[in-house]
């Protein structure tokens, strides 16, 4: 016991990744890193800095008879068809994304989105040659049935999230082969803003247990530990920030917490299918090639996510053991991957407003993908960082910072006489 609290004290304070936390209580020290037992045996290392106010401030009361700040109608139609055929109807209140100054968007109020519109098949015209008088009438065209309708309608309040905001805590989700050491530029910003942060390593990864077991690193387990992390520091606003294979965790959140999930920001995290192991949708690899690579050739395929291989970018990889991870680990993370229930009707349900964005030269995640997600979430802004890559947040820290910070403060303008929001 006193051996494990040790290992992962030591663990913390000099980046030694031992990967063998053994179960113990939650155990914080005083440098913000906590060891958190999400089941037994089962423990996660997290990052969670609480600024300490004497006076918190609160969010501003919205006077009586005025009009709601920044409520939003959001109202919508999902209709799956069986030949695959995606229908999306807009039909609540617009989101305009001028603040921003993003790329992209979702589709327009009261407008509609078909995807993966197949092809008809031609028809014979009435009196071919060879037709029988059955055929020479006009054919009925038989209204076609869908598989799946969801209907949303209700009305979210988004507001501006300040550091000084008692009700407010920041998640932040690594991917595959990372650790909370990637945020380390995004964690130290908000901190200092006086904002709540909470950052987990993902079991197997940094200063979390890594149990030798394939079955531990499915996305079911890693999304309950997720859960376990949620629901330990979550606060009435939530925002939830995820990068790669951690944007499938924040969406699995936003889906499971409604009320709770404020906002979502997904960096470079791909487009709205559901996972599976064999495609390994994250890194765009072949499963078998991942089976056949050793810790060093592990490093260097992460290497990848960097779109300059400068000094800068050398010392980002040597520094707090940011990508170490077994080859055991590695395979069963990819193998790991499946959720069918990820699929783009899932993401289209979503209603909390999301930041998606990508680093222009990402080798793993077209940008395509994530102008795909942009076109399937309700209210969704994208921006493309040019000088960045897979590892945008790494690269090009003051941008994303600032792009991060300009969300979070964001909030719909309330035209007067109105109790609806209007986009901004």
């Amino acid at each position: 016991m006193l051996n494990s609290i040790t290992d992962g004290l030591l663990c913390c304070l000099m980046g030694k990744s031992t990967n063998a936390v053994g179960p113990l209580d939650s155990v914080e020290s005083s440098n913000g890193y906590s060891f958190v037992e999400v089941k037994p045996g089962r423990i996660l290392r997290v990052r969670h800095s609480a600024p300490s106010r004497l006076a918190p401030e609160e969010p501003e009361e919205a006077q009586p008879g005025a009009p709601e700040r920044g409520v939003v109608h959001c109202k919508r139609r999902i209709t799956l068809y069986r030949n695959g055929q995606l229908v999306i109807e807009n039909l609540g209140d617009a989101v305009r994304s001028e603040i921003l100054q993003c790329q992209g968007g979702a589709a327009e109020p009261g407008g509609t989105v078909e995807l993966e519109l197949p092809e008809a098949p031609a028809q014979a015209p009435a009196g071919t040659p060879g037709c029988g008088t059955r055929d020479a009438a006009p054919a009925k065209r038989r209204k076609r049935r869908p598989k799946k309708v969801v209907n949303i309608d209700c009305k979210k309040q988004i507001t501006s999230c300040k550091g000084t905001h008692s009700d407010v805590v920041l998640f932040f989700i690594h991917g595959v082969g990372g650790s909370l050491d990637i945020w380390k530029e995004q964690l130290d910003f908000f901190t200092k803003l006086g904002y709540e942060v909470v950052a987990p390593d993902l079991a197997g990864h940094g200063c979390s247990s890594a149990p030798q077991i394939a079955a531990a690193y499915t996305f079911y387990a890693l999304a309950e530990d997720m859960r376990a992390v949620f629901k330990r520091y979550a606060k009435k606003r939530n925002i939830l920030i995820g990068h790669s294979y951690g944007v499938s965790f924040c969406t699995f959140l936003a889906h499971e917490y409604p009320e709770l999930v404020h906002k979502v920001i997904m960096i470079n995290g791909g487009g709205p299918t559901a996972l599976e192991p064999s495609l390994c949708s994250i890194f765009n690899m072949p499963t078998c090639v991942l089976h056949c690579l050793s810790p060093c050739l592990a490093w260097s395929f992460l290497k990848a996510g960097f779109a300059r291989q400068g000094a800068k970018e050398k010392q980002l990889l040597k520094e707090g053991n940011a990508f170490n991870v077994s080859s055991f680990v590695l395979r069963a993370m990819m193998s790991g991957q499946y959720w069918p229930e990820g699929d783009e009707v899932y993401h289209a349900e979503l209603a909390v407003p999301v930041l998606l964005v990508h680093g222009m030269h990402d080798k793993f995640v077209p940008v395509e993908e994530d102008q795909r997600m942009a076109e399937i979430l309700l209210i969704a802004f994208l921006k493309v960082i040019d000088e960045g890559s897979h590892m945008v947040m790494m690269e090009c820290p003051e941008t994303v910072n600032t792009l991060l910070h300009e969300f979070v403060l964001w909030e719909p303008e309330t035209p007067a006489g109105d109790g609806h929001g209007e986009k901004k």
